[in-house]
């Protein structure tokens, strides 16, 4: 972890009123299939999200005006009369919140830090969710715990939720005597594997410390019957360090003053930085696994908005 010296902003932690007020905020995009022209889930075809899936509701007689391709050719050629299978839209779609609260994420050198970024827009995508009539549910992790919350459509499950992530960011602390758990990105991806099934949307909010070969098989295999977002949260000082001064590097145990305006230590820095960030979006963008790159500055809200390509009057 890093953190420039100075006075601590009051964003380093969040609380549950914060998350819930956020509700307020959580309009001007969607997560549904239809999307604006400019939005980063629209466009491309592998970009596209998956609509919300069919129900059969029952077989019946064939009636003047029924779409032929919905006949049943199977009973019809057994009957010797004419039948169509009748389908309705699912009432919603299961989405899933994998929200990073590791010691990695406990780093800002601004506005707020990255873990609270993360909680925020977690919660900005539950209310939303939710308002849409769909169901919502979160994977939220931290070096020592992961925590499984089931997808459902329902306010009280909502605000669990977010009260148990309020929780997990406010034991964020340098004091910390848990190791760094780079790892535990690559089970918390084996867990989402199993707890979805089909036509589920996967929102992983993260700065995806720890990213291995073994998590982006999971990724690919998930995405082969589902949607997957990724909510990449970065800090401006990770892409230049160079403006920075008295910088202090830790480990959580161990400390190192360095001196960024020195050049050759700021480009090693950024060069590393932006490596890792263009292979993980390259490797993403393989799997049709959108990248949503959300910064520790500017208003969360403002970003998805911005991003999804809706304007900030529009509900």
């Amino acid at each position: 972890m890093a953190v420039e010296s100075g006075d601590q902003h009051e964003a380093v932690y969040v609380d549950v009123a914060a998350l819930v007020r956020l509700r307020h905020e959580a309009k001007g995009f969607s997560f549904l299939p239809k999307q604006p022209l400019n939005s980063l889930l629209s466009g491309r075809k592998r970009s596209r999200l998956r609509g919300r899936g069919l129900d059969f509701e029952e077989l019946r007689h064939y009636r003047p005006g029924d779409d032929i391709r919905s006949m049943d050719w199977r009973v019809t050629n057994r009957t010797g009369k004419p039948h169509v299978r009748v389908y309705t839209e699912e009432r919603d779609r299961p989405v899933i919140l994998v929200v990073d609260q590791r010691l990695a994420m406990f780093f800002g050198s601004q506005h707020r830090m990255k873990s609270v970024t993360a909680a925020e827009l977690a919660a900005l995508g539950a209310w939303r969710v939710l308002d849409q009539g769909d169901r919502v549910g979160a994977i939220l992790f931290n070096d020592s715990e992961i925590r499984q919350i089931k997808p459902s459509r329902s306010r009280r499950s909502v605000l669990s939720m977010l009260s148990q992530l309020a929780a997990m960011n406010q034991q964020l602390t340098v004091s910390s005597t848990d190791p760094a758990q780079p790892a535990r990105f690559e089970e918390v991806i084996g867990i989402a594997e199993r707890m979805t099934g089909h036509d589920y949307l996967v929102i992983i909010i993260s700065d995806f410390d720890g990213w291995s070969a073994q998590a982006l098989a999971g990724i690919k295999r998930m995405s082969q019957h589902n949607d997957l977002v990724a909510g990449l949260v970065f800090d401006p000082l990770e892409h230049d360090i160079s403006g920075a001064s008295n910088l202090v590097v830790s480990d959580g145990r161990y400390q190192l003053q360095l001196q960024p305006e020195k050049r050759a230590l700021a480009d090693r820095f950024e060069e590393s930085f932006h490596s890792s960030v263009n292979d993980l979006q390259a490797e993403l963008r393989k799997h049709s696994m959108p990248v949503l790159p959300i910064n520790t500055v500017e208003p969360v809200f403002e970003q998805l908005r911005a991003q999804m390509g809706q304007h900030p009057s529009r509900g």
